[in-house]
Parts: C-alpha cells; sequence; structure tokens
C-alpha cells in the first residue's frame, strides 16, 4: 500500500509540474509581439475600411501589423480621406483593427474595427464605425527617434509602439 501512495505522489507531482509547465509556455506565448512585414503584412491588411457611411483606400505603404501572441493580430493603417467630409477628415486618418481585446496607453479596447486619430491636443482619439469618439489617450513624443514614418509599429518589452512621426502610444496585450 505504501508503494501505491509513493507513486500516487510521484505521479501527482509530475502533473502538477507538466501543468505548471504549459501554463508558463502558454503565458509566456500569448504575450509575444511581431512586427509583421512584407507578404505577411499584405495578407492581413485591408485593401480598404469603412468608416462612417464611406469607404477609403488603404495607404499600403502606411500600414502596419502585429502579431500579439500565436494567433493575434492588431492592425492599423492610414487611409485616403480625401473623399470624407472636412468634420470626418478633421479627426479621422486611419483604421485599427484588433482581433482580440488590447490596451492602448493603459486603457482597454475591446475586440473590433475602429477608426483613429493623433490630435494636435497630444492625445490619439479612437472612434466606433459611426465616428462616436470612444477612447482617448495621451501620446508620447520620441525625440530619439531618427527617421520619423507617417505610420509604424516598433516592437517593445512593453508591447507595440504605434507611431504616427515622433508621437507614439503603446499597444498591448491584455
Amino acid at each position: 500500500m505504501n508503494f501505491i501512495n509513493r507513486n500516487l505522489h510521484v505521479a501527482a507531482f509530475w502533473l502538477a509540474f507538466l501543468f505548471i509547465f504549459s501554463m508558463t509556455a502558454n503565458a509566456q506565448t500569448q504575450t509575444g509581439y511581431e512586427v509583421l512585414t512584407d507578404a505577411a503584412l499584405k495578407r492581413i491588411v485591408p485593401s480598404s475600411f469603412y468608416f462612417a457611411g464611406q469607404s477609403a483606400e488603404t495607404q499600403m505603404r502606411n500600414a502596419a501589423a502585429a502579431r500579439v501572441g500565436k494567433d493575434r493580430f492588431v492592425i492599423v493603417g492610414l487611409v485616403d480621406t480625401s473623399g470624407y467630409s472636412t468634420e470626418i477628415i478633421g479627426k479621422y486618418e486611419g483604421f485599427l483593427i484588433t482581433d482580440s481585446p488590447v490596451k492602448i496607453g493603459g486603457q482597454t479596447l475591446n475586440t473590433g474595427a475602429y477608426g483613429f486619430g493623433f490630435a494636435k491636443n497630444g492625445k490619439v482619439n479612437i472612434f466606433d464605425l459611426s465616428s462616436k469618439q470612444i477612447l482617448s489617450v495621451k501620446t508620447t513624443e520620441d525625440a530619439e527617434m531618427k527617421r520619423p514614418r507617417p505610420l509604424t509599429m516598433v516592437k517593445t518589452d512593453a508591447g507595440i509602439k504605434l507611431y504616427k512621426g515622433k508621437i507614439y502610444v503603446v499597444i498591448a496585450a491584455k
């Protein structure tokens, strides 16, 4: 009987060890970040985006995407807003699509497709597809950035920095 108890304890130990190991590996997979390039980027960025009753073409040279963990994505792109009303152009520059909840500047953004615009007041504003503002987050200026681009993503330990020029917000897994 003592032999059976000892084997049960050993088996329980190994099961617990494997469970903890698999949970740790899963957590690491979920929070890894990768900025996509070239073919992978072109595969997932939409060629146009619907916002406020209109559709605009994506400026593919100003589009970016990041893989968050194994199979989650955050996709952003500037769009050609020339056909939009001046009211919309003043606040909407592009789209942000996330297939899982994320944190932007520490605030939660749920799964979905959104419009966004970097405002002159030092904030990035996020809008639902009807153009109703749902989030406003303070931006940070990166004075060290050597060659700013209209829109780009950069991987960091804290997540992904979404840049417009030298201004950025951090997008992180939730």
